[in-house]
């Protein structure tokens, strides 16, 4: 029986090498996967997930309207999606509904919070929806276990206010523990 997982982490934990890593199991076994990143995601170029181990792969993208049931799924074995945390609640639970209904595995990557701690809509409700959460870990530089992000400015200074999404890497974000999340 399929289901809907949620795989969260802070930044530079491994989510999109273990999302291409899943999609390369099922291929190697000759079965086919969908692929799917956030189209505002332009990082690496729009329509591509990229590990920072350099390994990249193309992807269909999703937007704000897109809608998850009314794709042509074929024979696809399992649905991966990166940048989870930038879907919709609606696009969630059209998730969930197709794991159950079409009995297709999907498997989503991404951030549970934003830089102020506040969550992602998708993520609170793949938190919410998923039967399978589990969380991909990595560490802070003071030791400890990264659960937050900070944003950073070009000069490192830290900044605490903004738009929620803002696309950047490490130039931008650094994941960080709660105790210097909230370090002023």
């Amino acid at each position: 029986m399929a289901k809907l997982f949620f795989r969260f982490a802070a930044m530079n934990s491994g989510k999109s090498t273990q999302l291409l890593q899943i999609a390369n199991n099922y291929e190697s076994m000759g079965k086919t996967v969908a692929l799917y990143t956030s189209a505002i995601d332009d990082r690496y170029g729009v329509g591509m997930i990229t590990s920072r181990l350099n390994i990249q792969r193309e992807s269909n993208t999703f937007d704000a309207g897109f809608d998850f049931l009314a794709q042509d799924y074929g024979d696809t074995a399992c649905i991966l999606v990166d940048e989870a945390q930038f879907m919709t609640p609606e696009q969630a639970q059209q998730l969930h509904r197709l794991a159950h209904t079409r009995n297709i595995p999907v498997i989503c990557f991404g951030l549970r919070t934003d830089f102020r701690g506040h969550p992602f809509p998708g993520s609170a409700w793949l938190l919410s929806l998923a039967e399978d959460v589990e969380e991909i870990k990595t560490i802070c530089q003071c030791g400890r276990k990264a659960t937050m992000h900070i944003r950073i400015d070009g000069a490192g200074r830290r900044v605490k206010e903004g738009p929620q999404v803002e696309i950047g890497g490490e130039a931008r974000y650094r994941a960080v523990c709660g105790r210097c999340f909230h370090q002023d």
